[in-house]
């Protein structure tokens, strides 16, 4: 990047950028989890906690806690950083921060279209989305009388329209498989976010490169979620033994990563996990992850890989001058909600000696 980008980029992106690497030092240390392993009840874990930035959202909060009232105290603390980006984000900031929040938009509208076929609550489902992937029109979804309806109003309301219209159709909604269905809007977006950062160039589309090529997702499968590499690996895993033909699942898989082209094409013929696993140790930073794990520690690789995008994550601050810091810093407050959530469980399960089993540290 030459002195003029550098100097351009600081006038208009410079102050959201210190701002989040700001944002940053506020996460959870290793210390602090020590510190919470050692709480003996989930007021101990709130106690704790308001000595941290997450303080201002325990302020008031009765006892008794339950989990979950402690995983969307700490998730406000992320919602609100992120609407102070938003708001002060020129473009094409703005446009690369609403791409971070498509994955949690596709995975709201599919629990709304789940909730439709159902015939479940509009407000139990408005209460279970989460609040970065809400849009101004969300609501709307939520009455519509049938699968049809719900497609057009996807299509009119929603910044998900285009990978709606081109590939999905109302009937779709209908027969697919609600997975699929998920998994085919991921794709879609995947190659949209890379098409995007690719046109950034520069040092964002080299980090943010590496970063989709791997990122990992929470979402309701054997291993969660993933983009690129990380969802074709959770996608090949989900489909051993389903009606999921090969031809279906490389439809599935993105268009670019580490495993596109040849990578892909083997995953989508693999039966079993030794299969899956020899073509992932093909691909060299994926072969030490894949040493790591011994026979039948499949239960394992959710860590591992987990380590592994915190460790990537970590690694993009140390670049300046690029949009890589907005993603990682959204996905390593992600990853600390998934800890806060695993240690709070543990606690309110008399488990406490597999907390640290569980906690991917950050810092």
């Amino acid at each position: 990047m030459s002195t003029t980008e550098m100097c351009l980029f600081n006038v208009r992106d410079g102050f959201l950028e210190a701002v989040c690497r700001g944002y940053k030092l506020g996460l959870l240390t290793t210390a602090d989890y020590n510190n919470i392993c050692q709480c003996e009840t989930l007021d101990d874990i709130k106690l704790y906690l308001t000595g941290t930035d997450y303080g201002p959202y325990f302020a008031n909060e009765p006892s008794p806690l339950h989990t979950t009232t402690i995983v969307d105290c700490c998730t406000r603390k992320l919602v609100d950083d992120w609407r102070y980006l938003r708001v002060n984000a020129a473009e094409p900031l703005g446009t690369f921060l609403d791409y971070c929040t498509y994955g949690h938009m596709i995975d709201n509208v599919v629990l709304i279209v789940t909730g439709t076929l159902h015939e479940r609550d509009v407000q139990e489902l408005l209460e279970k989305c989460h609040p970065l992937g809400m849009f101004d029109s969300i609501a709307t979804l939520a009455v519509a009388q049938n699968m049809r309806d719900l497609f057009r109003l996807v299509l009119v309301d929603t910044p998900l329209a285009p990978y709606f219209s081109e590939h999905l159709t109302s009937e779709d909604l209908d027969e697919m498989n609600i997975e699929i269905m998920r998994n085919t809007l991921y794709k879609a977006y995947l190659d949209d976010f890379s098409r995007f950062v690719r046109r950034l160039g520069g040092t964002t589309a080299e980090v943010m490169g590496d970063l989709l090529s791997y990122e990992v997702r929470a979402v309701p499968a054997v291993l969660g979620g993933g983009l690129a590499d990380r969802r074709a690996l959770n996608i090949t895993l989900n489909s051993i033994g389903t009606e999921l033909t090969r031809d279906d699942r490389r439809k599935l898989y993105a268009n670019f990563g580490l495993l596109y082209p040849h990578g892909q094409n083997e995953l989508a013929v693999a039966e079993d996990f030794d299969q899956i696993r020899s073509t992932m140790e093909k691909v060299p930073p994926y072969q030490a992850l894949f040493h790591r794990l011994g026979l039948g520690e499949t239960q394992m690789m959710d860590k591992i890989l987990y380590e592994e995008e915190v460790r990537r994550c970590i690694e993009t601050y140390e670049q300046q001058f690029h949009y890589g810091v907005f993603y990682a810093y959204m996905k390593l407050r992600e990853q600390e909600l998934r800890n806060v959530l695993w240690a709070a469980e543990c606690v309110a399960q008399d488990q406490k000696g597999r907390i640290s089993d569980g906690i991917v540290t950050t810092f």
